[in-house]
């Protein structure tokens, strides 16, 4: 395993480089299909979006009239996000970032947290501890939306998943967790995708 994926420096210069490979140069299509038909259900929310790369899914749940901040380990990434987000001429917020110190900083803050090439990006060691995240940060009740890659291929980033792994992981912390196939894929992803989606259970304050 790379530890150095767990660094800025190692994204960073991914950025530096030109586009990377995972940035689709517009908001995943799954996204995209979601918003056509629940985007009322975010509008006036407070949506995260993890690992926010260019911008591009976060620009989507803004244009749907949400309030959206972004989260990214590589400053180049929050730059460009901040200048696609000019060009759509929307108010996202984007912030340099380790996602995992927003446990502290925002806890149960967020309506919505959206998932895509975040969860397939981090050490697999370290994915128990994701979710934990997501489920600290959203609000009782929140929801997560998500689009997992779930290829085959070895090695990574980007890590790939199964269903399986997916629901263990992902099952304890949200109920009812729904996880399918996604079919509003671009044809490079297709058959690689599952979307996922569940509301964060509640964990009532002990006193």
């Amino acid at each position: 395993m790379n530890d150095s994926i767990q660094t800025p420096g190692f994204w960073e210069t991914r950025y530096q480089q030109g586009v990377p490979p995972w940035d689709l140069g517009q908001a995943a299509p799954g996204f995209v299909a979601w918003l056509d038909c629940h985007g009322t259900a975010v509008a006036g929310k407070r949506v995260a979006v993890l690992g926010c790369g260019a911008g591009h899914d976060a620009i989507a749940f803004a244009q749907a009239g949400a309030t959206v901040i972004g989260f990214d380990f590589a400053p180049a990434a929050i730059a460009q996000a901040e200048r696609n987000a000019a060009t759509a001429g929307v108010a996202a917020q984007f912030l340099n970032r380790n996602i995992f110190d927003l446990a502290a900083e925002s806890p149960a803050q967020f309506d919505y947290v959206v998932e895509h090439t975040c969860f397939c990006a981090i050490d697999p060691s370290q994915r128990d501890r994701y979710v934990q995240l997501v489920h600290h940060i959203l609000k009782p009740q929140g929801e997560l939306l998500a689009i997992f890659f779930t290829h085959h291929r070895p090695g990574g980033p980007p890590f790939g998943s199964t269903p399986e792994q997916l629901h263990a992981h992902f099952h304890h912390h949200f109920h009812p967790f729904h996880l399918v196939p996604l079919t509003a894929s671009l044809p490079k992803r297709h058959g690689e995708e599952h979307w996922g989606q569940g509301q964060a259970r509640f964990t009532p304050t002990v006193i």
